[in-house]
């Protein structure tokens, strides 16, 4: 049977799973894996005769495997408000959006990705449209909607509102219904169950027994399983739960940091959603108020994780990526970075967190994040050596290639700057109510302040800041500190 081969040449290799770098290499792609990596391959002793080959000149240039981001959200349309992604697109618009969205993560040189939530099963059916070759992205692995409590993050609307149907979360107040959710996610294709417990780790909102109930059942059943956990009691019963990974993790206690370092279980801060409101936030819109508590949270959030780096927890990039601060194929590899700056994670951890492990957590590990002999062809060949520099991955033409599944991936159109947008929710005034004495030049005492969760009330065009930082920024942060301080 005929294969098809692709060979680089001279290219510098990089072993993220040793921290070195192969100078002058050549590796030999076969259909879609790594077949052999030498020093000058012998294309006649390798390749059968007639099999058809190409040949691409890497000399100069440094070769990684494809990196891996454990949170990305693909539904969430690059939204300002909860309402966006719940309510004011259709299911059918939702698929399209995000199809055309999976493309700009790939050439961001991500080439798997994981998606701990979203809207319907938009996420499954992506998934098999990718390994089908209908559409073009990262592969894909994915959760549906969150189960959530009364009490914890996604339940977003009061009851006379209720759940909609098109809401990224579903409550489950019950071990029954939990159980039932769990079962019927299963059942439409779901490869990861996501539970969703207090927003900014205010409290526990599921107990010990239905974190315990919820793993046993899903790895009985044989997916995964992750949780948001920002506070310190959730992380701990998640451990004692058995959790495959978890989110966040942003205020520990010393004990829960030694518990999660000794359990393994790797640790997914997403630390881009917080740092782009905190340090870009001001340029789109998002209030002053809102941008100190998230500096406030990213400060108590570094010395934790410095912490859990310390203790030896393992950490994995995911980049919350879906909302209109965090846009796809833009931010991505910045989460590397921010591991280092807030973690204290080394270069080639931090490249370690968005390769080995998150393969390994996936049950990929030596097929993917890795350069092995066998392993899938997912590589980027990049201008400098990430070892040295990370800014390599973000920079434009910092990436000159991205090859999946041994073949190179077209990058040279312009759709990475065009936006597909949800539709707007219905809002009529972005600032504070029109007053009469607006008219007669007497600004009113609200004036100077305007809505303090939405955008600058002198510019009428910028858009609300989305729902999840809006809401709850202000309050539970304000609530954890009242009880760091009792």
């Amino acid at each position: 049977m005929t294969s098809s081969w692709l060979l680089i040449k001279g290219g510098h290799v990089v072993d993220t799973e040793s921290g070195t770098v192969q100078r002058d290499q050549d590796v030999l792609i076969q259909d879609e894996t790594i077949a052999k990596i030498a020093s000058g391959i012998d294309l006649a002793a390798d390749v059968p005769r007639g099999d058809p080959i190409e040949q691409m000149d890497a000399r100069g240039t440094y070769i990684c495997p494809g990196l891996i981001d454990m949170h990305c959200h693909m539904t969430y349309g690059e939204s300002n408000t909860q309402e966006e992604q719940d309510l004011y697109t259709s299911v059918e618009l939702r698929t399209l959006i995000a199809a055309a969205n999976l493309r700009k993560v790939l050439r961001a040189g991500f080439t798997t990705i994981s998606q701990p939530g979203g809207s319907y099963y938009i996420g499954v059916g992506l998934r098999d449209a990718l390994v089908s070759g209908l559409i073009q992205g990262p592969r894909m692995h994915t959760a549906g909607r969150y189960l959530t409590t009364s009490n914890g993050l996604t339940d977003w609307y009061p009851d006379h509102v209720g759940v909609p149907e098109g809401s990224i979360g579903v409550l489950t107040n019950t071990v029954e219904e939990m159980v039932r959710e769990i079962r019927h996610q299963v059942k439409n294709g779901v490869d990861l169950i996501k539970l969703a417990d207090s927003p900014y780790g205010e409290y526990q909102a599921f107990t010990d027994d239905e974190m315990a109930i919820a793993a046993a059942l899903v790895h009985q059943l044989k997916r995964k399983i992750t949780i948001h956990a920002r506070g310190s009691a959730e992380v701990s019963v998640a451990v004692r739960a058995g959790m495959d990974w978890i989110m966040h993790g942003n205020t520990m206690t010393p004990e829960v940091i030694e518990e999660l370092a000794e359990s393994r279980i790797p640790l997914v801060p997403t630390l881009l959603l917080l740092a782009n409101i905190a340090d870009y936030g001001d340029n789109v819109g998002v209030a002053a108020q809102t941008r100190d508590n998230v500096k406030r949270l990213l400060d108590r959030t570094a010395a934790t994780l410095h912490d859990a780096h310390d203790a030896g927890v393992t950490f994995m990039v995911g980049t919350d990526s879906g909302f209109a601060v965090t846009p796809y194929g833009e931010w991505h590899a910045r989460e590397l970075q921010l591991l280092r700056d807030f973690a204290g994670l080394s270069i080639a951890e931090a490249l370690q967190a968005a390769t080995t492990i998150p393969a390994r957590a996936l049950g990929m590990e030596g097929k993917l994040g890795t350069m092995r002999i066998g392993a899938t062809a997912d590589l980027l060949v990049l201008e400098s050596d990430p070892l040295r520099d990370l800014s390599v991955l973000l920079k434009p033409g910092g990436i000159r290639t991205v090859i999946q599944s041994g073949h190179p991936i077209d990058t040279s159109d312009q759709e990475q700057e065009r936006r597909w947008r949800n539709l707007r929710s219905r809002t009529l005034s972005h600032g504070t109510v029109l007053r009469r004495d607006f008219l007669d030049g007497i600004p009113p005492a609200a004036a100077s302040t305007a809505v303090m969760d939405g955008p600058d009330a002198k510019d009428p065009d910028l858009t609300e800041v989305f729902h999840t930082v809006r809401r709850f920024e202000r309050d539970a942060v304000l609530d954890i500190d009242e009880q760091e301080k009792a």
